[in-house]
């Protein structure tokens, strides 16, 4: 029950990450947040009880410098679906391609690697999509902080949508 996830958002309800029912059930007693949505259960001590919470938000604005996530291997597989993003095939092992090669002064960068099956990244070899004859799916584009903690982190509870799929 403890270990139960809570978003957490800024005072102006914007989300900022996820932490620990423990982490969530500290913040409220030292009155750093307050709970916006409780879940059913709640929390005894000797002398109070307060409702497990699923939503908390921030009592004071905090100035968070842009998050990012990071450009490892793992987030574009993840960012991509774990899809080959010229068939769109899941099957057999997925490798990371550069859409403009290395050698065409191709850059390590959002906008240029997606994930690619093996018979595609071979098919593909050192040319660009359109000298191979091969279309792209998506245009690959870097992620929002809020994109991860939607897609990579997960929506835990149908409450959180309203919070994290605003526009």
């Amino acid at each position: 029950m403890l270990s139960a996830r809570v978003l957490l958002l800024n005072q102006n309800y914007e989300p900022m990450t996820v932490v620990s029912a423990k982490k969530a059930i500290v913040l409220v007693y030292l009155e750093k947040v307050e709970i916006v949505v409780p879940r059913s259960h709640l929390v005894r001590s000797q002398r109070m009880a307060i409702p497990l919470p699923s939503i908390i938000r921030l009592i004071r604005y905090i100035q968070i410098p842009k998050k990012r996530v990071e450009l490892t291997r793992r987030n574009i597989l993840k960012r991509d679906g774990y899809r080959c993003q010229y068939c769109g095939t899941k099957e057999g092992p997925l490798t990371i391609d550069h859409v403009i090669p290395k050698t065409r002064n191709g850059t390590d960068s959002w906008e240029n690697l997606v994930c690619a099956c093996v018979k595609c990244n071979n098919k593909k070899g050192n040319r660009t999509p359109e000298g191979a004859g091969m279309k792209l799916l998506h245009k690959p584009k870097k992620p929002s902080y809020l994109f991860f903690i939607q897609h990579f982190i997960g929506v835990s509870e149908d409450c959180w949508k309203p919070y994290l799929f605003m526009n």
